[in-house]
């Protein structure tokens, strides 16, 4: 019987011949099969990723090289595009668009000979914190089927959680990598922006947005971000810095390690959340590592900030979906130009995405772009100063990931600003585009786990994984720089 423990166990199972690709992927569409109820997949590619299964291991029994990813099966968010798979991006202006080019990400995926077997459910346009937002219905927690999974990458963190998938890349744009890999309990990786092509990403908002990884353990997350990041002349943001071996995680480092006073003070913080995360810190101060507390008094601001940008952002992206070259058209006759945009756009955008594209035109708007768009990239640039002013003198800055554990379906979807605040903890690094990870290792007496985030510097990646390896390993740091 088929079982998935690691990339590097299952690449000597193969090897040793002790499984196959086709073995493989018939694990996990059987898999996908048993657990319809979660939503977790819009769609499941099975015939054709049991031929490239096929192919793979024809490839393997000649001899030839294996790729870093041979037979790895992957699951995609449907916000990612792949050549001649739908993508809908969870909504339902654009159900019956089929991608005609692949994204960079996914381009290196099957260079490296990974099997894409779906595309996964996720919030509508990644527009919301609990993928509730689904045009095709919400996604549910595998552990408990009454509770969200976080989002909006929800569909792809339970792909991972509930074995549906190896790994699987969601997006990230104010946590919706690591807030679901919190609520599901598994390694969620947003890497620094511009680390990996948004080349066929469909925007949300493009100063914030960053493919991330889903994935059992940190050596998986890694070696996966080895093969997709990189240059891309296909993506003028992207960094044209070298890509390190993320997959050699080394010996352990000596670290210098901060921590936010305000975020564990926070009166929205969960008190057991709180309690985990402050007995972590005493852990590595008595193993003699140096954790500071240091302070930051614009923790309350950072969830407005980030709203103001992103639905500016969005506001001015999802202008191109309007029904003419591409997506939902409205079936209303006799229409003007403007009518038509109007009915399409009512009719194939799901509230939140309305909610939003209208907040992001208000702030655009004359009278109010100063007050609001201005200032919140005045204090961006702030926040900013800030990132660069801890990581100067630290290596690490660790804080919980989320105020609370995954809550009821249906519990928040009438109180918006409590669903905003599920990000409180996560925004801080797309505002500054720094890397950040979640990692499970808590559980709450409400029998759902929980994790710790961790953040670095701008593309230190290598230290956040190294790191976080040791966390999980249970083997942190026994020294100080």
């Amino acid at each position: 019987m088929f079982r998935y423990s690691s990339i590097k166990d299952y690449h000597n199972a193969l090897q040793n011949g002790q499984t196959t690709c086709v073995e493989a992927v018939r694990f996990y569409v059987d898999a996908i099969a048993a657990r319809p109820g979660l939503n977790a997949y819009l769609e499941v590619f099975a015939q054709e990723a049991l031929a490239k299964a096929a192919e793979l291991d024809a490839h393997r029994a000649s001899g030839a090289t294996m790729g870093k990813l041979h037979g790895v099966v992957v699951g995609i968010k449907d916000v990612i595009c792949y050549k001649g798979h739908a993508v809908s991006a969870g909504s339902k202006i654009l159900e019956n668009f089929t991608s005609v080019y692949n994204a960079t990400a996914v381009e290196k995926l099957l260079e490296q000979e990974a099997i894409i077997i779906g595309r996964q459910n996720c919030d509508e346009f990644a527009m919301g914190s609990s993928s509730e937002n689904s045009a095709f219905g919400p996604v549910k927690n595998a552990l408990d089927e009454t509770r969200v999974p976080g989002g909006s990458s929800g569909g792809s963190a339970v792909s991972v959680q509930a074995g549906l998938a190896m790994v699987s890349l969601g997006s990230d744009t104010g946590g919706s990598v690591r807030q679901p890999a919190d609520f599901c309990g598994v390694v969620g990786l947003k890497p620094s922006y511009g680390r990996i092509s948004r080349y066929g990403l469909i925007a949300y908002a493009s100063s914030f947005d960053q493919i991330g990884i889903f994935a059992q353990s940190v050596e998986d997350a890694a070696l996966v971000l080895e093969v997709i990041s990189g240059k891309d002349n296909f993506d003028s943001t992207v960094s044209q810095q070298e890509v390190p071996a993320f997959s050699n995680l080394g010996p352990a480092k000596k670290y210098k390690i901060a921590y936010f006073k305000q975020a564990l003070e926070h009166p929205g913080l969960d008190p057991e959340i709180r309690t985990a995360v402050q007995g972590l810190i005493e852990q590595l101060r008595s193993q003699g590592v140096q954790v500071d507390p240091i302070e930051f008094n614009l923790l309350d601001q950072v969830v407005p900030t980030y709203y103001v940008l992103t639905t500016a952002e969005a506001s001015s992206n999802l202008s191109r979906f309007d029904g003419v070259r591409y997506g939902h058209r409205t079936s209303i006759q006799d229409v003007d130009l403007n009518q038509l945009y109007k009915a399409s756009r009512t009719e194939g955008f799901g509230k939140e995405v309305q909610r939003r594209i209208l907040l992001g035109t208000f702030v655009l708007s004359s009278g109010y772009f100063d007050a609001y768009f201005t200032k919140a990239q005045q204090v961006r640039r702030i926040l900013w100063n800030k990132a660069n002013e801890v990581f100067a003198g630290y290596d690490l800055l660790i804080s919980p990931t989320v105020p609370a554990p995954a809550f009821k379906l249906g519990e928040k979807s009438d109180d918006q600003v409590a669903m905003f605040l599920a990000d409180i903890y996560t925004v801080f690094a797309n505002l500054v585009g720094i890397p950040a990870i979640s990692i499970p290792l808590f559980q709450h007496s409400n029998g759902m786990p929980f994790g710790l985030q961790l953040m670095s510097s701008h593309f230190q990646e290598s230290d956040l994984l190294q790191f976080s390896a040791q966390l999980m390993a249970g083997k942190p740091s026994q020294s100080v720089k």
